[in-house]
């Protein structure tokens, strides 16, 4: 009895030592593989009751499990969409032939790095066949709120380098001086005006004329001025007037003083010192500058002088460019050097990464082991960063493996010593009947 729980002790101890050898093996193998999770082997002894006296081998019994909680170094490279996390969290990303399938939503798989780059139809995904997942921006760059328990929202990263976009103009500041001499009685009357190029809607150029006519009084100066503005788009027809006056006190001289509509135009919002016109696209903010106060629009010296004239909206460009950012926006530049979010990629957490089933590529799948996932803004929560131009290494320590290797070869040694023993001892058993 004693002498087979020594055999078999020896043989439970062969297997255990031989799947330890083959962690190492895997790991040693995957020490050049982005992402990779090492594996480790545990050992568990068994305990067989005996009666007084007596004593059985119960062996060993051996499993193994991944650490996915521990990841490698990120190292640098070349690519603005080679991504890594830096902390917690993972990747989602789908399976491209599932994706290309089309039958419903691809199932949801986690990772901790890749190499993506766009295919023929611009999505991102890795030469493995990993596409990235997000979630899709507004037209404006403003991503709308999705579920965070679920993968539903999330769709492939699709970057179309060429995509044209443009943005219309929905706001013009004026910064200019009128010449404080044009209101005098002795002045020419003679109005002042620039022409400011606006995009319509669909990335169009077209003009605002604005026009100044100072109003001449009979003696003195009356420091007003009437403002007009045209639009071209609706054949140069009036969309504002507005008359201006200027204060001339030692306090605020110069500043404007009052702002009142002539009929066309909105009202005058003097918390904001802006007016609303409407030009063939819609409503355009013209900020003219509140009362009493330097910015915008003032009446001094004797020069007409347009000091900062600024607007928003740019013509249609050409997508050159993405890259993403550490909160896990996807920026698309482009070539009129405007850049606008087109997705967001989460991060995702469960509560055990180590309960989490191990598939192919470096990729894992959340199980009831692992807890439920929840889907976080890089950077918010438990989760870490998203860095581009990098990726992770293995985390496999080549220098520690060959030293279990070592351990473990001499551990199946002894323990083939053991069996070997145990044969011989079993043979001088058999010899007494001799």
């Amino acid at each position: 009895m004693t002498l087979s729980s020594s055999l078999n002790a020896g043989v439970a101890a062969l297997g255990a030592n031989a799947t330890r050898l083959a962690a190492i093996s895997d790991n040693i193998a995957n020490s050049a593989t982005y992402g990779y999770k090492r594996v480790e082997a545990d050992f568990q002894s068994m305990v067989i009751g005996g009666g007084s006296g007596r004593y059985s081998a119960g062996g060993v019994r051996s499993s193994t499990h991944r650490l996915i909680d521990q990841g490698g170094s990120l190292a640098t490279t070349s690519n603005a969409t080679d991504l890594a996390v830096r902390g917690r969290g993972m990747l989602p990303v789908a399976r491209a032939a599932e994706v290309e399938a089309g039958n419903g939503e691809s199932q949801m798989l986690l990772t901790t790095t890749g190499s993506f780059r766009t295919d023929s139809n611009g999505i991102l995904r890795t030469e493995s066949g990993l596409v990235l997942l997000g979630w899709p921006a507004n037209p404006d760059g403003t991503v709308p709120e999705f579920p965070r328990d679920t993968s539903d929202g999330l769709k492939p990263v699709q970057i179309n380098l060429n995509q044209m976009i443009g943005e219309p103009t929905t706001k013009l500041n004026l910064g200019l001086n009128l010449p404080a001499t044009g209101t005098a009685a002795t002045a020419d009357g003679v109005p002042e005006g620039l022409s400011v190029e606006y995009f319509d809607n669909l990335g169009k150029p077209e003009t605002v004329r604005i026009e100044f006519t100072p109003t001449i009084p009979g003696a003195g100066s009356s420091n007003e001025w009437t403002m007009t503005l045209m639009d071209s788009a609706q054949g140069n027809a009036l969309i504002g007037e507005y008359t201006l006056q200027f204060d001339d006190s030692r306090t605020a001289g110069g500043t404007l003083l009052s702002v009142v509509v002539g009929g066309v135009g909105g009202a005058y919002d003097g918390a904001n010192g802006s007016v609303i016109v409407n030009v063939a696209g819609g409503p355009m903010e013209v900020n003219i500058g509140r009362l009493g106060a330097p910015d915008g629009m003032t009446q001094l010296s004797d020069s007409f002088a347009p000091l900062s004239i600024t607007k928003d909206g740019t013509p249609v460009g050409n997508m050159i460019s993405a890259e993403v950012d550490e909160n896990g926006f996807v920026h698309a530049s482009f070539d009129t050097g405007i850049t606008r979010i087109v997705y967001q990629v989460p991060l995702v957490d469960v509560p055990n990464l180590n309960g989490m089933v191990s598939l192919d590529q470096q990729t894992f799948l959340p199980s009831p082991e692992s807890g439920r996932f929840f889907l976080w803004d890089a950077g918010d929560g438990p989760t870490g960063g998203v860095v581009s131009f990098a990726r992770e290494e293995s985390a496999t320590d080549v220098a520690g493996e060959l030293t279990d290797m070592i351990q473990t070869q001499r551990a199946y040694s002894s323990n083939a010593k053991v069996i070997q023993t145990v044969d011989e001892m079993l043979q001088e058993t058999t010899n007494i009947k001799r």
